[in-house]
């Protein structure tokens, strides 16, 4: 099992919306699921000097060629103009 994490911040509450609305079926279409989001509440540490972010999304996969085959995916890559307009993002997977 693999999980996305996606770091986010918000620029466009509307495009986000038009984003949100749509990201949950391309997840599906590679036996994937959307298990938590969610805004962050308070930051401990940021020894990495990560760029800020105000949100989160936690995706699961079956497999990382399963989230790796989604995030490249035409489906996905459809909503990446929409994406950019509503956040900065930064995902990436963790093996479970």
């Amino acid at each position: 099992m693999v999980k996305v994490i996606g770091l986010i911040e918000l620029i466009d509450q509307s495009a986000f919306e038009q984003y949100r609305s749509q990201v949950s079926q391309t997840v599906e279409l590679y036996q994937g699921s959307i298990k938590n989001r969610g805004s962050v509440t308070e930051l401990f540490w940021n020894e990495l000097g990560c760029a800020p972010f105000s949100a989160y999304v936690e995706l699961e996969f079956p497999a990382a060629q399963d989230a790796h085959m989604w995030a490249n995916s035409p489906e996905y890559q459809s909503l990446v103009p929409i994406r950019s307009k509503a956040m900065k993002l930064t995902l990436f997977n963790i093996q479970i």
